[in-house]
């Protein structure tokens, strides 16, 4: 019976450091089934890389000149749907990770991860994974929950929760809704207990980072 030979998993490598790039191509030349078949210093290398490589796994930075990384993955998810693209990046605020994923990147590591990791984020990545380090899922565990919270809410108390997320005053939102004070007050009130949150000034990051907009 003949043993079948896996194949190796084909990783094309993107970032704007060389050292990085570097550095990246000795762990993974040192990684059994792993082959690194190109590197890219900037988005637009990347998109036309991944056309020309057809890799499998693409490492992907988000801050790179002419091209940024979500751009560029937006590209090589329409483009190459074969590929994952795992970002590994610095970046680690809601809105690079809600836009990387958005994207269509099906994981999402920190620059800071063992190299163990993004060992093991690649090959499950291969395998149709989405490898996610535990800090970024919990952004997206908490995004996640936004329908359910919204779902709760009235028409005006999103309106008031998306004037609160631009950094407006209440009165200024009472004066923008045409209503009193106190009412935006009395909404905030159940705003803050349908999203999880005990303040103002919790509610307006909430909003941000849900990126919530009036219907």
């Amino acid at each position: 019976m003949r043993t079948r030979v896996a194949t190796p998993i084909r990783v094309l490598i993107c970032d704007d450091h060389a050292v990085v790039r570097e550095g990246l191509a000795r762990l993974l030349a040192r990684a059994e089934g792993i082959d690194v078949v190109g590197s890219a210093a900037d988005g637009e290398e990347a998109v036309a890389a991944a056309r020309e490589l057809h890799p499998d796994v693409v490492l992907m930075d988000l801050a790179m000149p002419n091209v940024d990384g979500v751009a560029a993955t937006r590209r090589i998810a329409s483009q190459e749907p074969d590929a994952s693209v795992v970002v590994l990046t610095s970046f680690s605020d809601n809105t690079r990770i809600l836009d990387a994923l958005d994207a269509g990147a099906r994981g999402y590591l920190l620059k800071d991860s063992e190299g163990s990791e993004v060992v093991r984020a690649i090959q499950a990545a291969a395998r149709g994974e989405a490898p996610l380090d535990p800090r970024v899922a919990r952004t997206v565990l908490a995004h996640s929950t936004a329908p359910a919270a919204l779902s709760g809410m009235t028409a005006r108390e999103r309106e008031v929760l998306a004037l609160l997320g631009t950094g407006l005053a209440n009165k200024v939102i009472a004066r923008r809704l045409g209503i009193s004070e106190a009412t935006v007050k009395a909404h905030l009130t159940r705003i803050f207990r349908q999203i999880g949150v005990r303040d103002r000034t919790s509610a307006a990051m909430w909003a941000r980072e849900h990126r919530i907009t009036a219907p």
